[in-house]
């Protein structure tokens, strides 16, 4: 599948804001599922691509003068490989066991997922894991916050795909199974989810396998990475700091979509 993507944040502030900084990992790169055909951000300034600590296409956008607004943009075609269920990796998958503040398992997730997987530690039990959290936990837009924990939002019963995503890496985590935070899109016929979208990979017999809880998939077919991390703040396309602005209103646009793959006709001499 190829889909195209077009993602715009745009940031309006109430005052002039001194000076910002934005950390923008908006930026797919080419992997075992996925290839980038063509990419690009539309930016204030330009910015130089750098790689974090995950191996994630960070910019960081700073802008100096006063200002009221900022407008982000990404626009690209990346090529899809469907029928891949696992992608291969050469760094460690340890550092992906440590626990974060937003992913500390509580004794209650920590017996959820006891019950979910019992002995086993395979895919089938993390896909049970899935299907659990997804059941109890339900799917309420502005139920939490950027803030929320795990163990706050599991508490609740209620969260969006970041809490779904921290609540599964909480219980795989205290499996002794290493798991990450996923950002990127999702293409969807259901217009919910014509938007950013976050997601878990579990290391299971050496490889990264994916785990929906919003959208309960365990097969990554209509998903397209931008970056992992322990959790959100590692991970999510657009964050930043600033001095002064006051009030913010920050509002976002996505449009994901498929695309036909162009055909190449052969004439025959």
């Amino acid at each position: 599948m190829r889909l195209s993507i077009s993602h715009e944040t745009a940031y309006h502030y109430e005052d002039q804001v001194r000076a910002s900084i934005q950390y923008l990992r908006l930026t797919p790169h080419d992997s075992e599922r996925q290839h980038v055909l063509s990419w690009q951000l539309d930016l204030p300034r330009p910015v130089r691509a750098q790689l974090d600590p995950f191996g994630n296409i960070l910019h960081v956008l700073t802008l100096d003068e006063p200002h009221e607004a900022i407008i982000i943009g990404a626009r690209g075609q990346v090529d899809i490989d469907e029928l891949r269920e696992a992608e291969h990796e050469s760094q460690s998958a340890l550092p992906f066991l440590r626990f974060t503040r937003l992913t500390e398992a509580d004794e209650a997730l920590r017996a959820f997922a006891g019950k979910a997987c019992k002995q086993r530690r395979d895919r089938t039990a993390l896909i049970d894991l899935m299907h659990g959290l997804n059941q109890h936990m339900t799917y309420t837009p502005g139920a939490t916050e950027v803030e929320t924990s795990a163990a706050q939002a599991f508490a609740g019963r209620s969260g969006v795909c970041q809490d779904h995503t921290h609540a599964f890496l909480a219980c795989a985590r205290s499996l002794g199974i290493p798991s990450r935070y996923v950002s990127g899109y999702l293409y969807s016929e259901n217009s919910e989810h014509l938007a950013s979208h976050a997601w878990a990979e579990a290391w299971l017999n050496d490889a990264w396998y994916s785990f929906d809880v919003t959208n309960e998939l365990a097969r990554p077919e209509r998903h397209l990475k931008l970056a992992v991390g322990l959790d959100y703040l590692d991970a999510c396309p657009v964050r930043g700091m600033r001095r002064g602005g006051g009030y913010e209103q920050m509002h976002a646009k996505v449009l994901v979509a498929p695309t036909p793959a162009p055909v190449i006709s052969v004439q025959q001499q």
